[in-house]
């Protein structure tokens, strides 16, 4: 693994497992029909940043790419989470802010 890219595939690798478990605990919520949205984002944020951070670990040439679409997908899901006072929105919300920090370095040329 290309050591600059070891923080941001940390952050990805993290936030994917918070949103996972963000997803499942939704799907445990009273009101399922609300959280919807945050579920549908919580999914599609893992796959993300599951990509990414395995086009980093490669050294794949579109990692970058994958970067700024996985902050993308992370900066959408983290405000959506952090509209819901659940502590696993919240939890989820931060990991989701950190990373899309992460991947915007990443996907920036330096």
């Amino acid at each position: 693994m290309p050591e600059k890219f070891a923080s941001c595939i940390q952050a990805c690798y993290d936030c994917a497992s918070i949103c996972n478990h963000c997803a499942a605990a939704c799907l445990r919520e009273d009101n399922v029909k609300m959280m919807a949205r945050c579920i549908a984002l919580d999914v599609d944020c893992a796959q993300i940043c599951a990509l990414a951070a395995g086009a980093m670990a490669r050294g794949s040439e579109m990692a970058g790419q994958l970067c700024a679409a996985c902050a993308a997908v992370c900066e959408a899901c983290g405000e959506e989470c952090g509209k819901h006072q659940h502590e696993h929105c919240q939890r989820c919300a931060q990991a989701c802010k950190r990373c899309a920090q992460e991947c915007r370095k990443m996907a920036t040329p330096a």
